[in-house]
Order: C-alpha cells, then sequence, then structure tokens
C-alpha cells in the first residue's frame, strides 16, 4: 500500500496537523484549497454514497460484475470510483461486501487505494448499517450485540458506550469508518412495521442518554456515528421503504418527544445525522419529506438544534422519497434542503448528471456544493483518513471477535433479557423436573451473524446448560397440520419453550401456543422481535424478552431460562392490553426477577 507520504501528497497540498490522541486534521483553509483545486465532476462525485456488489475492489465475482454492470454500469468497486469519483461506498451482505473480516478489510483497502490514485486522490467514507440485533450487515466472527432495544431494557448508558467503543474499533479494524447507527428514534407506536426493536424505546430522555453514550463509544474508536432518522421516525405505521409515512405530532409534541435523542446526539458531537423519508406536517405543511425539506433541514437540524456536521439522506431507492418526485429530482431538492451525503440512489447515473446540470443551469451554485464538500472532507480529516486510509490483517486479527470482546457482548445480554410473566415461578426450570425440553416456534429469516434459526439456537444453548433439549421449527404462520404436531411432541416433552415473533389476534402462532398450552405442559414463551406479543397471550405461565433471535440475545435467554444468570431487563417500552389499546398492560420498567 501507498506510504502515510504518499497519502498525504495525494491530496495536494492538504496539510495536517496532529490534534489530541494522535489523530490527524486538515484545517479549513487546506481543506477549501483542495476544493478549489477540484473539478465540478469530482465536487459532484464527493457528494454520493454508493453501494456496489463484491468481495473485492477490482476483482469480484462474475454475478457480482453482472450486477454491477445492470444497475451501476460499471465491473467493480474500482470503476465505479474512476468513473463517478464518489466519496463514499456502503456495504451490504447481500451485496457480498462482508464476507469475512479478512475480507472486508482487504476490500476496504482497494477501495481507498483506488480511490487515492486519482487526481486529487481523497480517502472514501465506508460505511454500514451495524445497529446490532435485527439489523447488522457484519456477522460473526465480528463481536455482535444485542440490539439498541435490548440495550434500552438494560438501562445502562456505560453498556451502550461498551458497545459502541468495541463495535467501533471492530468496524474501523476492517475499514469501516462511518456506522449508520445509533437509531434515534422514540418508538412510541407498537404498529411501527420499520422502527420497533431498533429504537432504544420510548421514552425520550432514556432514549437520549443511549443515545449520546453510543455515539461518543462509536466516536472513540475513530468510526463515525449516525444518528437516525430525523426529525424522528418512532410514531408510524407505513414503512418508508415501501410507502410515506406521515407523522402527526404537534409542533411541541415534536419537541418533547422525537427531537430530545437528535439533540442528545448533536450535544455528544455526532459526525452524521440521517434523515427520515416521512412528512411531518407541524414542521413543513409543503407535503415534502422531510430528507427534501429546507424548513426541517436548515430550518430546524441546523438552525435550532445548531448541528453543523454532515447530514446524509437515508437510501434514496426507498419509496418514501420517490413518490412525489422523480429520481431526477430527488438529489437535487436534497442538497437545496441541506443534505451533504446523497446515499444509494436507484440509478447512480441519473442522480450524479441531475446534480451536474442542476448546477450547470444555475439552479444549484458550485459554492453550494463546496459547503457540503467541506463538511465531508472535515469529517474525513477528523476521522484520520487523510494520514491513515488503510487497514491491516494483523489489526482484525488483534481486534475483531476477540474473546474478550465475545465475553463483553454475552454479559450486556444478560443484563437486557427481560421476565415478563412468571406464574408460579416456573422460571428457572429444573433439569431434574424439566430435562427434556421441546423448542417449538417462530423461525424468521436470520439475521446477519446468527448460527442458526432460534428455535436450534434455543436449544443447543440448553443442551448446553444441561437440558435434552429438541428444536422443531413451526415458522411464523404455521399450518394445522404443524400445530398439531408441535402438540404431539410437546407431549412427549418435560416442557415447552416457544420463540414467538410478531403476535397478531387471529395469527396461526397463538393458535399454536393456545394449543401447546392445553397439553397441560410448562410452556415458555420468548418473544424473539417486539415485546408487545404478550400482549395475545395472557394465559402463559412464563415469558420472557430477548428483543431480536440473534445468538448472543437467544443464548442470554437460555441462561435466564435455565437459572444461569436472574433476569435484570426493564420494558423500555409500555406494552397495551390485546383487547383496549388504551390500557397498560405493562409499564415503562415493568421487568421481574427470581
Amino acid at each position: 500500500m501507498p506510504s502515510r507520504r504518499t497519502v498525504l501528497a495525494a491530496t495536494m497540498g492538504v496539510t495536517a496537523s496532529l490534534a489530541v490522541g494522535g489523530t490527524a486534521h486538515a484545517d479549513d483553509k487546506s481543506l477549501r484549497a483542495l476544493i478549489s483545486r477540484m473539478t465540478l465532476q469530482e465536487k459532484v462525485g464527493q457528494l454520493f454514497v454508493m453501494r456496489v456488489y463484491g468481495h473485492s475492489a477490482t476483482a469480484p465475482d462474475q454475478a457480482d460484475i453482472d450486477a454491477n454492470l445492470s444497475e451501476i454500469g460499471v465491473r467493480t468497486a474500482a470503476e465505479l470510483i474512476a468513473r463517478y469519483r464518489v466519496g463514499g461506498i456502503i456495504y451490504f451482505s447481500w451485496a457480498h461486501n462482508t464476507r469475512a473480516p479478512h475480507q472486508i478489510a482487504d476490500l476496504s483497502n482497494g477501495i481507498q487505494k483506488a480511490s487515492l490514485k486519482q487526481p486529487r486522490g481523497l480517502p472514501v467514507l465506508i460505511a454500514t448499517d451495524q445497529e446490532h440485533g435485527a439489523v447488522c450487515r457484519i456477522g460473526a466472527p465480528a463481536t455482535l450485540f444485542p440490539g439498541a432495544m435490548a440495550i434500552g431494557a438494560g438501562g445502562s448508558p456505560a453498556d451502550a458506550r461498551t458497545l459502541g467503543r468495541i463495535s467501533g474499533a471492530e468496524l474501523r479494524a476492517m475499514g469501516v469508518n462511518q456506522d449508520y447507527s445509533p437509531d434515534a428514534d422514540v418508538n412510541v407506536n407498537p404498529a411501527n412495521p420499520v422502527i420497533g426493536v431498533r429504537s432504544f424505546g420510548a421514552d425520550p430522555d432514556a432514549v437520549a442518554a443511549l443515545v449520546a453514550a453510543e455515539v461518543k463509544g462509536y466516536q472513540s474508536s475513530q468510526v463515525a456515528a449516525t444518528a437516525k432518522h430525523f426529525p424522528g421516525h418512532g410514531d408510524t405505521a407505513v414503512d418508508s421503504h415501501f410507502g410515506f409515512p406521515v407523522i402527526t405530532h404537534s409542533r411541541e409534541l415534536w419537541g418533547k418527544l422525537d427531537a430530545v435523542p437528535f439533540r442528545a446526539a448533536v450535544a455528544a458531537g455526532i459526525d452524521s445525522i440521517m434523515t427520515a423519508h416521512i412528512m411531518v406536517p407541524a414542521l413543513d405543511d409543503s407535503g415534502d419529506p422531510a430528507t427534501l425539506s429546507h424548513p426541517i433541514l436548515t430550518g430546524i437540524l441546523r438552525g435550532e438544534l445548531g448541528y453543523d456536521g454532515v447530514v446524509i439522506t437515508d437510501s434514496l431507492g426507498m419509496e418514501g422519497v420517490r413518490q412525489k418526485y422523480g429520481d431526477d429530482r430527488v438529489p437535487v431538492l436534497a442538497l437545496k434542503a441541506g443534505v451533504d451525503q446523497l446515499l444509494n440512489p436507484p440509478s447512480l447515473d441519473i442522480a450524479w448528471n441531475a446534480v451536474l446540470k442542476a448546477v450547470r443551469d444555475g439552479e444549484l451554485t458550485e459554492a453550494r456544493l463546496d459547503e457540503s464538500i467541506l463538511r465531508v472532507l472535515r469529517l474525513k480529516a477528523r476521522l484520520g483518513l487523510f494520514e491513515k486510509p488503510y487497514v491491516t490483517r494483523a489489526g482484525v486479527d488483534r481486534t475483531v471477535g476477540t474473546a474478550a470482546h465475545r465475553a463483553t457482548a454475552a454479559g450486556i445480554a444478560e443484563r437486557t433479557t427481560t421476565l415478563l410473566v412468571n406464574k408460579g415461578g416456573l422460571l428457572p426450570l429444573s433439569r431434574r423436573t424439566h430435562g427434556k425440553v421441546l423448542v417449538v416456534g417462530a423461525d424468521p429469516a436470520s439475521p446477519t451473524g446468527t448460527t442458526g434459526p432460534p428455535t436450534g439456537v434455543l436449544a443447543a444453548a440448553l443442551g448446553e446448560l444441561g437440558f435434552t433439549a429438541t428444536a422443531r421449527s413451526t415458522g411464523t404462520e404455521p399450518s394445522a397440520a404443524t400445530v398439531a404436531a408441535a402438540v404431539t411432541a410437546a407431549r412427549a416433552a418435560d416442557a415447552v419453550v416457544v420463540a414467538t415473533y410478531n403476535v397478531t389476534a387471529g395469527s396461526a402462532q397463538k393458535t399454536l401456543v393456545e394449543q401447546l398450552l392445553a397439553t397441560g405442559r410448562p410452556v415458555v414463551a420468548v418473544a424473539v422481535r417486539n415485546p408487545y406479543d404478550v400482549a395475545q397471550l395472557p394465559t402463559v405461565s412464563a415469558y420472557l424478552a430477548s428483543y431480536s433471535w440473534t445468538d448472543v440475545e437467544l443464548r442470554a435467554a437460555a441462561r435466564v431460562i435455565a437459572g444461569r444468570v436472574r433476569p435484570r431487563g426493564k420494558l423500555p417500552v409500555a406494552v397495551q392490553r390485546a383487547d383496549d389499546a388504551t390500557q397498560v398492560l405493562y409499564p415503562i420498567g415493568h421487568g421481574l426477577s427470581y
């Protein structure tokens, strides 16, 4: 790889001075001088963060080359950078970017090399969505932590900061320098289909404390944290990937609820904030999504909240931002609203050329682009990327998925598992009286990094703890035959553990649990996503909430079931009654122990 001196020289005169801790920072004068030497095409490119298929920057598999040619018009990440000079790349597991730690590090180095060899070569912001829990792009052997709502159940800012510090260190070791986390939404709507357990909870002050802590953790490891989704996506019943949500909060309620975690993130020195493709009429009655709203992004986020860091859009391929305007108008309107980074447009060629044309036609000024480019370059400098853009395999081996990191994650998970119901002291199960356990239930698609479906992971964990455990997947919509087979198997067991996933009033999962209860066998239910499931199954003797179905959370739940650790989690959201949503069944803070 090029030397430190070569990298600095590639910036054509950007000077660096060492700040506290040895991080390289370029001053604004040097960065402005660099910007003044950039072509208009280079400036436009710096505003985009783009997906690309493949495990390698120069030699991806043929299927990934074909996908890149079809969607982007280039063969490789290196060609993407050469053609469009993009300032950022986003990694996805489905794009085959994140197969293994060494591979990720090599891909990151290849991307940096491809960018630095260009005229006025600049380091790249390499980003991913590593929220932990239900949303993760990099799996084991990297360390996987409980997700946000589980951390909310633990209620420990120290644990949130530790999560950010360790996860940030591992990401940085693999060359990922910007994480689209934490989620700063306050989830007050149990029907929210897109946020839910990705939020720390429903209490804005509690969410704010955990957001701030996680931000400080990530950024202490020189990874840019990203609070999302401004101005707050927590009270929607529509998924902005597929529709256009409307938030009906008043201006006053927004200030007391949704804004609180974002204010905390700004106070904590957050490096970037992601916009939401939602309409909030109380903040802007134009009918535009927040991503395209000047009153929201410039008037409120920049003006009222005093934020001058990087503002990035949520993915521009989502329907929430595409329903009112065409793909050629969206990036231009986002920049006019106050955005700095344009994330993952469906067609980069259309978006890139639209911004270029808007400048040439006078709709956007080059000075406006320069404002955003300066923020992006400041961030790259603050992260030390001008001096140290590359990573090493040795650094990966020292940092990623170490025994100490995994033990820390397991300990945090144990502090988050929440016991909601424990009638007659059923838990912990005894190996003497409940030695033969049947594990059944929902097996949703596994998040990145899980070793198998929830039933299998729970059964394996209980087996390691001395139980004879058998897994039987019944799925999220079990048929009558599947239910009957599970009931037959339950009669031969001493106890049943059933994993539930988003149970509704008429769901087959509810029928399954009710028929398992009718066998007379002790039934322990584990809500492996939303804790609201318990409202639909009030007769279950014991109910746990794990908040996600990743290995670390399920193994912690198994230890609670077996009595190896006592449950300590407290609900970070309220659970309403199933028959009357105006009545609270379990309030925020509810959580049992034994």
